[in-house]
């Protein structure tokens, strides 16, 4: 398991009982989370000074109680150097916050990908929410092709390039249909060097268009290898669910990919460290194939 574990601004404080104690800057956020099934005892002392907490409702989906007034959005900072990222926080209705901090280290590994590269590098971003992975691949020199479904998700993103300093980057904001995006970047003889793809278990696209991810990432993975480069860099997926593992993934990649550019594969599991006990919370896995 690689753990994201150089933030600063972001803390996982504790994790039992289903839920998560977290610092996002100066701010105590509790929130549910399905990977914690122990019920050890709360080993620290902010639980009880927690700002805000998410409950979950029997009906789906939840609702924030507020223990202080909160502003609506705020600003915490990812790497240093060339490669800090600023990203704003703010907490949705569905208990995310914009931000998924464990994808830090995969952030990481696409903007050392990219500067050993020594050539212009052109990367799709499907799937892209709030732009953390568009912004490192940006800031590392990339030119980013960055897809989405939701309009207000993407401008979310612009937000945080504003805040990173990197509009003046290239990056393309797109709202659209992964699927059918890249099926028009085939027709149109667009290619990529460098494909990354964090697709959510479940969505809707922005016609009502039904994605379930076990039914839809081999096909997906099929597309995209159709408009990668002659010489490409890397594909990279990642998976929140938990009925897809690593392994799968991996085979996906290697059986489409390695028979056309050769290069090798890759899987693991990426977490977050929690403060309290020393352990890693589980969150999600990447399968990767690369040069």
């Amino acid at each position: 398991m690689r753990p994201a574990d150089t933030w600063k601004d972001y803390e996982l404080l504790d994790a039992t009982d289903g839920n998560r104690l977290e610092r996002w800057g100066e701010t105590l956020l509790v929130r549910p989370d399905p990977q914690v099934v122990w019920k050890t005892p709360r080993q620290s002392p902010l639980w009880a000074k927690a700002d805000a907490v998410y409950h979950r409702s029997n009906q789906g989906g939840g609702e924030w109680e507020y223990r202080r007034r909160l502003p609506e959005k705020w600003k915490i900072t990812c790497g240093e150097g060339e490669d800090k990222l600023t990203l704003i926080v703010s907490p949705t209705g569905f208990k995310h916050t914009g931000v998924f901090p464990e994808q830090a280290v995969n952030w990481a590994w696409y903007a050392r990908k990219i500067r050993a590269a020594g050539r212009p590098i052109k990367v799709l971003n499907l799937f892209g929410y709030t732009g953390g992975a568009t912004l490192a691949c940006a800031a590392a020199g990339a030119a980013v092709s960055h897809v989405d479904a939701s309009k207000g998700i993407v401008a979310w993103g612009k937000d945080n390039a504003a805040a990173s300093g990197l509009t003046d980057r290239p990056i393309r904001w797109l709202v659209d249909d992964c699927a059918k995006f890249v099926a028009r970047e085939k027709r149109r003889g667009n290619t990529y060097d460098g494909i990354i793809m964090d697709p959510p278990s479940y969505g809707r696209g922005p016609g009502g268009e039904i994605w379930k991810l076990e039914d839809c990432i081999y096909d997906l993975i099929s597309q995209c290898e159709e408009v990668l480069s002659d010489k490409p860099l890397f594909f990279a997926v990642n998976s929140y669910t938990t009925g897809l593992s690593p392994a799968v993934m991996e085979y996906m990649l290697k059986t489409t990919l390695i028979p056309r550019f050769g290069g090798k594969t890759s899987c693991d599991e990426i977490g977050l460290p929690v403060s309290a006990t020393g352990g890693v919370v589980p969150c999600g896995a990447t399968a990767i194939w690369e040069e």
